[in-house]
């Protein structure tokens, strides 16, 4: 019993400090994100290319960051591999819902609704990230 609850613990304090790291490092991708689609967009890129272009600078520091820091795995080709898969899916989603505001709203609009569906992406990133892509139990 002692040893279960222990273990229980343990699990929860790695889950609490894997989720603070991958929070404060999503942060900062987020933001970086978010500036150069920003950036791209008002010198007159189209929303899809600014927002897969955006996206891609933020995987390249996010999958080392994430990888080393948040959930202290080696990179491997096959870490890579799923976090490219788990990139593609992710940045289909996110310019999909990013390209309907504009077309729908404003890039002004879009600006602003970008944080926030980068930010609920991330969640779902996390989770994923954790159970397939750097394999935590």
């Amino acid at each position: 019993m002692k040893a279960t609850l222990s273990r229980s613990v343990a699990g929860n304090t790695l889950w609490a400090r894997q989720g603070m790291t991958f929070l404060l490092i999503g942060l900062s991708l987020v933001v970086t994100d978010w500036m150069v689609f920003v950036v791209l967009t008002a010198w007159g890129l189209n929303t899809p290319m600014a927002n897969v272009t955006a996206r891609f600078v933020g995987a390249l520091m996010g999958f080392v960051a994430n990888g080393r820091w948040t959930f202290s795995a080696h990179l491997s080709a096959r870490r890579l591999a799923r976090y490219l898969i788990l990139w593609l899916f992710m940045t289909a989603l996110s310019t999909g819902l990013v390209s309907t505001i504009t077309i729908h709203s404003s890039l002004h609009g879009s600006w602003l609704a970008k944080l926030l569906i980068e930010a609920t992406l991330a969640v779902v990133s996390f989770w994923i990230s954790r159970r397939w892509v750097y394999r935590m139990p």
